[in-house]
C-alpha cells in the first residue's frame, strides 16, 4: 500500500460525514471523484437527514447503505427508498436535481444510518447524456460468501462477478464484510484502486489500517486484507479519468465554462422541480 488518506470530518448536527476524495493525496480513484462515509449514527425519534433538492451535472451518484433508509426524489419524478444492500445509481448527465430524506416512518422511533455516497465522473462523451435514475434491490447484486468473507459487487466488475448496474467506464465497487480472523486477497484487475475501512480493526499484508481511512493501493498488487475484528470495507476504483475534472459544489465537468452555465441554470430554475419536495438549496456564494 502506498498512501493512507485521513478524511475531512464534517459534523452535521451530531451526524458525521467523512470525505476521503477529493483530497490532496487522492483527487480521484479510477472514475470516483467524491467519496463520503456517512455515520455510523443513531438518530433520536423525530430526527433524520434532510438534504433539500440540489443539482448535479457530469456525474453519477451512487448510494449504498449498511443500515438505515433514505428516500430519493428527483426531477424525473423518481421516488424510491433505498435500504441496506440496495443500489441507487443516478446519472446526472446534462442536469438533474434530487433530494434525500429520512422516511417519515423511521422518524417515529430511534433509527441508525451507516453507508457510503460516491460520485463517479462520466466519460467526456457521456457528460451531456440524458439524466436517469436506476434502483437495484440488494437481491439482484452478485454476492460471494467464503471463508468468513461476504462480498457484494455494487457496480462494475470484481472478484469474477459483474453488477447489473450499468456503468460508463471500467469500474470497481465492492462492499466487503469480514468476520474476525478472515483473510481476503484484494482484486487486482483495475488500474486504480483504494480501500476504505468503515468499521473494524484491519490489516493489509500485516500492517495495521486505521478505521475510517482510505488506503490507496499500488497498481497490480494483491495485498491480503485481514480482519482482527469484524470489518466493513469498500473496495473502489477502475479506469483512470479520461481528462482532468473541475469540481464546484455539486457540479463536475471537464469544462469550466460548463460549470458556469450550470450555476446560472440553477439560479434561474432551469433544472426543474422535484415533485413532492418544494424546498431547494440556494447556489452557494463562493
Amino acid at each position: 500500500m502506498t498512501t493512507i488518506v485521513s478524511p475531512r470530518v464534517h459534523d452535521l448536527g451530531g451526524f458525521q460525514v467523512r470525505r476521503a476524495v477529493p483530497s490532496i493525496q487522492a483527487r480521484s480513484v479510477g472514475p470516483f471523484v467524491f467519496v463520503d462515509h456517512m455515520g455510523p449514527a443513531v438518530f433520536e425519534p423525530g430526527r433524520g437527514i434532510d438534504v433539500r433538492p440540489h443539482p448535479h451535472i457530469g456525474l453519477a451518484t451512487v448510494t449504498f447503505l449498511w443500515s438505515g433508509s433514505i428516500t430519493h426524489r428527483d426531477t424525473l419524478g423518481s421516488y424510491q427508498d433505498i435500504n441496506p444492500g440496495d443500489v441507487n445509481w443516478m446519472t446526472a448527465g446534462r442536469g438533474i436535481a434530487h433530494s434525500e430524506r429520512t422516511p417519515p416512518t423511521l422518524r417515529e422511533h430511534e433509527h441508525p444510518l451507516h453507508g457510503m455516497q460516491t460520485w463517479v465522473a462520466l466519460p467526456r462523451s457521456d457528460e451531456e447524456a440524458a439524466p436517469g435514475f436506476f434502483h437495484h434491490p440488494a437481491a439482484t447484486l452478485p454476492q460471494q460468501r467464503r471463508n468468513g468473507s461476504w462480498l457484494r459487487v455494487v457496480a462494475g466488475r470484481g472478484f469474477g462477478e459483474e453488477s447489473p448496474v450499468k456503468v460508463c467506464s471500467g469500474t470497481l465497487y465492492v462492499a466487503i464484510d469480514l468476520d474476525a480472523d478472515a483473510e481476503l486477497p484484494l482484486e487486482d484487475g483495475h488500474a486504480e484502486r483504494a480501500l476504505y475501512v468503515l468499521e473494524g480493526d484491519a490489516q493489509l499484508d500485516g500492517v495495521d489500517i486505521p478505521a475510517m481511512h482510505l488506503v490507496v493501493l499500488d497498481p497490480g498488487t494483491r495485498p491480503k486484507l485481514r480482519a482482527r475484528t469484524p470489518v466493513k470495507a469498500m473496495l473502489l476504483g477502475g479506469e483512470p479519468l479520461d481528462a482532468p475534472r473541475h469540481m464546484w459544489w455539486n457540479f463536475v465537468s471537464s469544462s469550466k465554462e460548463r460549470i458556469e452555465q450550470a450555476k446560472q441554470d440553477w439560479l434561474e430554475g432551469r433544472f426543474g422541480k422535484v415533485p413532492g419536495d418544494d424546498e431547494f438549496i440556494p447556489l452557494p456564494d463562493r
